[in-house]
């Protein structure tokens, strides 16, 4: 079992599942395909979702086990997925692959949220198999116990009386907290000093300072960014420089995650940024044609929308420069737009529409203050003279 990638006459490209015959296996192509054209998702979840799902049929072709029969067993898949080699598929002997090693042994090849994304995958096709009556039913309580909204944050509960119920999922590891993976200022400006273009900087600061994804920043277009005080005469009653993130098929693979269409004001570190890369790009001739904000300048093809991945080829090398330990990576930039909206007092709605997040309980893990900040509260709060005059 592997991934496959399929190109629709349309253009539409989405990821599939084909046995060692490179046949389509029926119902995780199915899947896949309903999520790419009839739930919009982006062709980036469905080269994660067929990954995820090409490992569990791999499983089950290993084990003796029809995939149905697999879901009864989800408990020794995770197993399975924790311990298992990291290549399946890929010329690794039967009798070594998928060996698991009982005590202390090595550590875990895959992670509790690597697992769950994996789980996640191998629900919605059990779910759209039996929706589709190529699975018989009796599969969804082996995968979901019924639950109410009492565990939910109190911002993502219903405000009707009554308790409603949902769907819980049977099988999840517990992901430990990590906290907020971000960039701290320090390291951002360290990049932005390290970029050799106005365009490098543009882009650093579109992600740092705007809080965009890597794919919407690939994928706006010059009539997306409006820098005026008043863009009335665009057809925009938005007041004040601002962007509109729109998704869109992009020629260049960009893909904005949300389908909501959303408006991200723009400060003014960004619009200065935006007019020097204007100077610069109509140094170059090829880039006249393009609509695209973010083109290629320095390398063929020239002119060309840039690709997501260039972004990721941009930060490490501007890292590498800078002298950090580490490369800074784009959801780093992101993450670290989102906190400092929080410590500077931003409310949840204002943090959730800003990124894009359809649920605001996606934002509630920026509303956790830096030490600094708790440390600034607690200086805060006025000492009683009575209680400081006891400890003299």
């Amino acid at each position: 079992m592997r991934m496959f990638k399929v190109s629709l006459p349309s253009g539409v490209r989405y990821w599939t599942v084909v046995d060692d015959d490179l046949a389509f296996v029926p119902d995780a192509d199915a899947y896949l395909r309903h999520l790419r054209l009839g739930r919009d998702g982006a062709e980036l979840t469905t080269k994660s979702y067929a990954g995820a799902i090409a490992l569990f049929l791999d499983w089950c072709a290993r084990t003796g086990r029809h995939w149905h029969v697999g879901i009864e067993h989800l408990g020794l898949f995770m197993t399975w997925l924790a311990h298992a080699e990291n290549d399946p598929g890929r010329g690794t002997p039967a009798f070594e692959f998928g060996r698991v090693m009982t005590g202390p042994g090595s550590p875990p090849v895959r992670g509790a949220r690597r697992i769950n994304v994996v789980l996640t995958a191998v629900r919605g096709l059990a779910a759209h198999a039996v929706s589709a009556g190529s699975a018989p039913g009796r599969l969804m309580p082996m995968l979901y116990e019924l639950a109410d909204d009492r565990d939910l944050p109190e911002a993502a509960r219903r405000e009707e009386g009554r308790i409603p119920w949902r769907l819980r999922a049977r099988h999840r590891l517990h992901e430990p907290d990590t906290g907020i993976d971000r960039a701290s200022d320090d390291d951002i400006m360290a990049v932005v000093k390290a970029c050799r273009s106005a365009r490098d900087r543009l882009v650093v600061l579109l992600m740092a300072r705007s809080g965009l994804r890597r794919g919407e920043v690939c994928g706006l277009r010059r009539s997306d960014v409006h820098v005026l005080a008043d863009s009335e005469k665009l057809g925009c009653a938005v007041v004040g420089p601002h962007l509109h993130v729109e998704r869109r098929d992009n020629i260049n693979g960009a893909w904005a995650k949300s389908r909501r269409q959303r408006m991200v004001p723009l400060d003014p570190l960004v619009v200065r940024a935006l007019d020097t890369y204007e100077f610069e790009r109509l140094e170059h001739r090829e880039a006249a044609g393009s609509d695209f904000l973010v083109v290629n300048l320095f390398r063929p093809p020239l002119g060309s929308p840039m690709r997501p991945d260039a972004i990721n080829d941009l930060l490490r090398a501007c890292s590498k420069r800078a002298g950090l330990a580490g490369a800074v990576a784009p959801h780093q930039l992101r993450h670290a737009f989102a906190s400092n909206l929080a410590d500077a007092g931003g409310s949840l709605d204002e943090i959730a529409e800003l990124l894009g997040h359809r649920s605001m309980a996606s934002s509630e893990v920026y509303l956790h203050p830096d030490p600094a900040r708790l440390r600034r509260a607690i200086d805060a709060v006025a000492v009683p003279r009575s209680i400081e005059q006891a400890h003299k």
